[in-house]
């Protein structure tokens, strides 16, 4: 699909819901509201919300990835003392 602000492809997907070819602007389809990917029988979530690291700076909201650095701001992770 060609993006109608910058004349540019853009990624779309089917939405399994409701049918409709949407560009994949984040998780959900912009036309039913429901989640575009769907898990595969025996896939799960490994979002472990117990166990994940916040970033170390007091003003950031973002999560520290499996390299030790934030997936928002990208600063390395400074444990507290």
């Amino acid at each position: 699909m060609i993006c109608e602000k910058c004349g540019s492809e853009v990624e779309t997907v089917k939405c399994v819901h409701c049918g409709q070819e949407v560009i994949r602007l984040g998780p959900h389809c912009y036309h039913c509201g429901k989640e575009l990917h769907v898990h595969a029988e025996g896939e799960t979530d490994n979002t472990d919300f117990d166990n994940r690291i916040l970033c170390s700076d007091g003003a950031c909201i973002g999560v520290i990835n499996e390299h030790g650095i934030c997936k928002v701001c990208g600063k390395p992770y400074t444990p507290e003392v």
